[in-house]
């Protein structure tokens, strides 16, 4: 039978077996063949050290033990963030960290989808209330060099999602800055300082909303809270942040 004759249903099933020929299903954490795309085999699965409650209602962080509703971590006492709140879906380690590489720097943007519905459950409470998502975004040379935003693939697909209307170009980083990977954290606050704004044409899509900032990893905070300085001086609500991963040293 000539495709042309072939019902569109199994045009699509013919191409899509064709596409399992050439790229097969394996585990995006260590390469082993699985039984479908954009997942994690059995084992890989099982290491991911996810971020459930209890967990500080501010930072994330994970208590050893329930603190009771509402409890804050003394270290977001110590040093309240710019931003409302903040949720993660897994400690940044093991394969999570390979994850976040692997669609940061070797142009695994296929993983987004897969990475962004975990995203989605972990911050599922903020997203039923939320405006808007906007990306922590590139400066514009980055972008050109990097070709693409991992924060913006994630936060697109946690609007499709969701359903939440998706506003990546409402925040922009208006300076070039260094990468943050090896800078203390004195360092990384002066590098993002002043770094982000919300341009005058956009402020109407920021002003009196609650905004979801989305990034893929969260490590001292210094890029969320610029970002989110930015987003509170446009006049926005609330800003709650969503991460793929945290990096801290244990639960407390």
């Amino acid at each position: 039978m000539r495709m042309a004759n072939l019902p569109w249903q199994s045009v699509g099933r013919v191409w899509s077996l064709a596409l399992d020929f050439v790229y097969p299903a394996i585990c995006a954490g260590c390469g082993i063949m699985t039984g479908s795309h954009r997942g994690l085999c059995g084992p890989c699965w099982s290491t991911i050290p996810f971020i459930e409650r209890p967990y500080c209602e501010v930072l994330g962080i994970p208590f050893v033990h329930d603190q009771g509703e509402g409890a804050i971590s003394p270290k977001a006492m110590a040093s309240q963030p710019v931003f409302d709140r903040l949720r993660a879906v897994a400690v940044h380690r093991g394969i999570v960290r390979r994850l976040v590489h692997s669609l940061k720097y070797k142009d695994r943007t296929e993983l987004a989808p897969m990475m962004a519905t975990w995203m989605a459950r972990a911050g599922a409470e903020e997203l039923r209330k939320a405006d808007a998502i906007i990306p922590v975004p590139l400066h514009r040379w980055r972008l050109f060099l990097r070709r693409y935003n991992q924060a913006a693939e994630l936060s697109r697909e946690i609007a499709r999602q969701s359903g939440v209307t998706h506003l990546p170009r409402s925040l922009v980083r208006k300076r070039a800055t260094k990468r943050q990977v090896g800078l203390g954290r004195k360092a990384r606050l002066r590098n993002v300082e002043g770094a982000f704004e919300v341009p005058a044409e956009n402020r109407d899509t920021v002003l009196g909303r609650r905004i979801i900032l989305v990034d893929d990893v969260f490590t001292t905070g210094a890029t969320v809270n610029a970002a989110a300085r930015a987003l509170k001086r446009a006049g926005a609500l609330e800003v709650t942040v969503l991460t793929f991963a945290m990096a801290f040293a244990a639960p407390i």
